[in-house]
């Protein structure tokens, strides 16, 4: 049985440490920092290191409709789900992981574009 990334390179301990990465770059983008006012980052962290779990072999599952649903108020353009993408890469990269296992994550993140970016977004 293959190797999951997830498992490859530590489990949720790792990811959560990536996802911490990324939201400290985030806060400070002027791009998409204001995404996160307001916000219990404790528990988006939280949520975020499962979904990004889920989204390299690890034990979470989300829905497309519940991710839908979670982000269609905040009406993401392609411009902030690009940014969001690049910081993302970046924290990956922080932790450790290649560039192929990189561009693997990435991939899956794109794959979720269309339910992420507002509908009627540029």
């Amino acid at each position: 049985m293959a190797q999951t990334l997830y498992e490859k390179y530590g489990g949720f301990k790792t990811i959560s440490r990536v996802v911490m990465t990324f939201y400290e770059m985030a806060l400070d983008s002027d791009e998409i920092g204001h995404h996160f006012e307001d916000i219990d980052m404790p528990r988006l962290i939280d949520h975020q290191t499962k979904f990004v779990s889920s989204l390299i072999g690890g034990p979470a599952s989300f829905s497309d409709d519940r991710i839908e649903a979670v982000h269609r108020h905040l009406n993401i353009s392609h411009n902030e789900f690009d940014v969001m993408a690049e910081l993302f890469g970046d924290a990956l990269s922080q932790h450790g992981m290649s560039d192929g296992d990189i561009k693997t994550a990435l991939n899956a993140i794109e794959g979720k574009r269309s339910i992420i970016v507002a509908r009627n977004a540029a």
